[in-house]
């Protein structure tokens, strides 16, 4: 997975992202925000989701589906590619 245009992404702990690529805004929710810093941390997809589980007592079930919904999304915005 190419992570690349995240690097350039300026995140605040409140969940504000802006790319300054294209100019274009976004906010994250604490799950969002969390995953989007452990992509730029370098982290792959099951590393993320074993982090979930621990971090806020999601399930692994839950924590799949909501790894899996917010990387779709960076895929829909060409945040991320495969």
């Amino acid at each position: 997975m190419n992570t690349d245009q995240l690097m350039t992404l300026a995140v605040n702990k409140n969940g504000f992202v802006f790319d300054p690529e294209n100019g274009i805004s976004y906010t994250v929710n604490e799950t969002g925000l969390f995953v989007l810093q452990q992509l730029q941390s370098g982290a792959t997809q099951d590393e993320i989701i074993k982090c979930l589980t621990e971090e806020y007592e999601v399930t692994e079930k839950n924590a799949i589906s909501d790894v899996d919904h917010f990387m779709a999304m960076l895929k829909a915005l060409n945040l991320i590619e495969d």
